[in-house]
């Protein structure tokens, strides 16, 4: 279920789950009433409702909300409504409960590792660097830095709400000043801070620039981007924190500590490109923008912003890329297009106009201007598609054709699918050609991806085959220690509704229930860890929750009872097939074959009668 549970120990991640009560948790910021059965109920945090529809199971350890899908344990309940990762829902979890987590490493992983330590020696350490530099702005060798920010518009009130900072005239101040406070040189060097010099001394890695503090989603200050200020610094115009144990650029986005609640709140996200632009959006009154740190936007990024807009295949929301509109802009929204598939959510590209990035866009013209910037949004499909064909000559039928060949694959990666036949059209009449042609390309490209399963119906009015397939599920989720030695021996193939078979087939890959020493949450998560269909995971989160449809306490008759209706449904169809078959059959020319099937026939009649007997008095 999370990419980094191997770095903490299985037991460990299962003792701060048993000490975890998610009541208390989840209290802490939903209202929780009684919903009988020892459930909960409440107003669901992850999306508007009026009638409470976010269901907690104590018992179990686990969450579901009927209305938006949402659904996990507490450590997924923190990642998702604190914007947290893994790591820092479990360390937050195992500190509240008084927990030491151990870590696996390289070298030895039985061994507890001293890292959860170092890393807090780290962030102090840059929390300790980032108060120096704040206070360097101050001083007269930092008249520069302060020039520039005034430049372009930024205040005294803005650079202390950003943490802005100076890195002064000196090799080794910094070094110096948290030596002083008990860093070690090792520390310092592992945290990006300092380098070791050829003499072997301590000396700065920032020198004479104007410094941004690089926060993750907790505000932790996790690394620095630096800005040249002074024509005679030979190095790069912007220079970031290293690789460290806390700073890893394909993951780290600026401004996100800021924006993390109004991308959550407002359903969109603007992606920028630097820091500055970072600064003008939020301070015009687009507190949604972000920005990468030396690097371009990329899939560790759209997994930041895919938990914070919690985005799924009900997800309307909206991601704004902001390019420049020259060549390497361009270029990048292209690129930004092909990301776009791993987005859910609709996709924006804004340009600002004579090709002004967000902050030069506000000194020209205003807030405002960075506003309607962003409100004059295209979609990037449309920009895609126009700049794809404007490089073909659409006057010839040989640019024509060729324009179409290329633009074609863009309209079939659209993931609304009920706006392909419309962008075909479109790119028809763009064109100047038929639609069939067009439509045929289309066609001929989507048939080389996947399609996604159509939207579930919700409708719970659903067959009484299916309830019965759903009520089995519940069981082995709910109660696997009892359900387990009779519910294993059932096999996928009784399992008609293919969702209701991936949860099955999960169940089995998972160990099987008589696996299970005792239920709750661990298991619950073992059976999504072992689904590959990400509508099947939603489907055990919501299943873990669901009351059984059995008045007081489950047994083992009801749990017989339940696996009988089960497999009477899937005999009663094989049945039904067996006969389709036996009518086809010419008993004379073809008697050893008709025999065969007949005898088949009569075996399963009888093993129906038999299962009709023992689910005798229903659900």
């Amino acid at each position: 279920m999370y990419a980094v549970v191997g770095r903490v120990k299985d037991e460990d991640i299962a003792l701060v789950r048993d000490r975890t009560s998610i009541a208390d948790i989840i209290s802490e910021s939903v209202t929780l009433r009684s919903a009988g059965g020892g459930n909960l109920k409440g107003l669901c945090p992850f999306h508007d409702e009026k009638t409470p529809s976010f269901t907690v199971a104590p018992a179990r350890g686990v969450y579901y909300c009927h209305g938006c899908g949402q659904g996990g344990d507490a450590i997924k309940f923190l990642m998702d409504a604190e914007h947290l990762s893994f790591m820092e829902s479990i360390e937050r979890l195992a500190s509240r409960s008084g927990i030491q987590l151990r870590y696996e490493t390289d070298n030895s992983p039985s061994t507890p590792r001293p890292q959860t330590g170092q890393r807090q020696r780290l962030l102090a350490a840059h929390l300790a660097a980032t108060d120096f530099y704040r206070d360097q702005l101050g001083t007269a060798g930092a008249r520069k830095a302060r020039e520039f920010l005034a430049q372009r518009g930024f205040g005294r009130d803005a650079a202390e709400k950003y943490g802005c900072g100076f890195a002064p005239d000196s090799w080794d101040a910094l070094a110096k000043h948290l030596r002083q406070k008990g860093f070690t040189a090792e520390e310092l060097n592992s945290a990006g801070l300092t380098k070791p010099a050829r003499s072997g001394s301590l000396i700065d890695r920032f020198r004479r620039r104007l410094l941004w503090p690089i926060r993750d989603l907790s505000g932790d200050v996790i690394g620095f981007g630096a800005r040249k200020l002074f024509d005679d610094d030979d190095g790069p115009k912007y220079l970031n924190t290293p690789e460290t144990p806390l700073y890893k650029k394909s993951h780290v986005l600026y401004g996100i500590d800021h924006a993390k609640r109004e991308i959550a709140k407002r359903g969109r996200a603007v992606i920028v490109e630097g820091y500055t632009d970072v600064m003008a959006c939020h301070e015009a009154g687009e507190p949604t923008a972000v920005a990468t740190c030396g690097t371009s936007f990329g899939i560790d990024h759209i997994g930041v912003l895919r938990r914070l807009l919690m985005d799924s295949d009900s997800f309307t929301g909206e991601i704004i890329y902001t390019f420049d509109g020259d060549a390497a802009g361009q270029k990048a929204a292209l690129r930004a297009f092909e990301e776009d598939q791993r987005f859910v959510g609709r996709t924006f590209i804004a340009v600002s106009p004579d090709n002004m990035d967000p902050c030069e866009l506000r000194l020209a013209k205003g807030d405002l201007a960075v506003r309607d910037m962003i409100a004059g949004r295209e979609p990037l499909v449309d920009f895609a598609l126009r700049h794809t064909i404007s490089r073909f000559d659409l006057d010839t039928v040989e640019g024509r054709v060729e324009a179409m060949r290329r633009a074609a694959p863009l309209v079939s990666k659209i993931k609304d699918r009920e706006k392909r036949p419309e962008y075909a059209r479109k790119l028809a009449a763009d064109l100047g050609m038929d639609l069939e042609p067009v439509q045929r390309a289309v066609n001929s490209a989507l048939r080389g991806q996947s399609e996604p399963e159509p939207a579930r119906a919700r409708a719970v009015a659903e067959a009484p085959q299916r309830l019965v397939e759903r009520e089995s599920l519940k069981l082995a989720l709910q109660e696997p220690v009892l359900a387990g030695p009779v519910f294993d021996v059932v096999g996928a193939e009784n399992y008609a509704d293919p969702l209701y078979n991936s949860v099955r087939v999960a169940i089995e890959a998972a160990g099987g229930a008589s696996s299970v020493s005792s239920g709750g949450v661990v298991w619950i998560e073992k059976v999504r860890d072992s689904c590959g269909d990400l509508g099947g995971q939603g489907l055990i989160s919501e299943l873990a929750v669901e009351p059984l449809r059995v008045d007081g306490a489950v047994d083992p008759h009801y749990v017989q009872v339940t696996l009988a209706r089960l497999q009477v449904g899937a005999v009663t169809t094989r049945i039904r097939d067996l006969k389709s078959k036996v009518q086809r059959v010419n008993p004379v020319a073809n008697k050893d074959a008709y025999l065969a099937l007949a005898g088949e026939l009569f075996s399963l009649e009888q093993q129906a009668r038999a299962l009709r007997d023992q689910a005798a008095g229903g659900l």
